[in-house]
């Protein structure tokens, strides 16, 4: 899916580390909230709380879940689940845009 119909964005932004991560919460006529956002380029630690799946809209990442030693490539079309109460390190070295669905 190309884009979200229906839906209401929160006006401020949610901005991380010094900028390099910028995203809009979106919530849908469900309820359902979501973020849609860009990394750019850096190496990072993001902690959940809910669990996540975060899709690949452009761009490219290297993601290492909290406990794992090995490093997976994610690219456009891609997603990785990310579980509750857990952390992943993310590196990115071109603008990677990203939706990440909660729950």
């Amino acid at each position: 899916m190309s884009q979200f119909d229906n839906v209401s964005v929160v006006k401020k932004a949610n901005v991380y580390f010094d900028g390099k991560c910028v995203s809009h919460t979106i919530v849908l006529a469900d309820g359902t909230k979501k973020s849609v956002g860009v990394i750019l380029p850096a190496s990072l630690t993001f902690n959940t709380g809910a669990p996540e799946i975060m899709e690949t809209v452009a761009g490219s990442c290297r993601v290492r879940l909290k406990g794992e030693t090995e490093w997976k490539t994610y690219g456009e079309g891609q997603s990785y689940n990310v579980p509750a109460n857990s952390s992943f390190d993310i590196e990115v070295d071109e603008a990677y845009h990203y939706v990440c669905h909660f729950g």
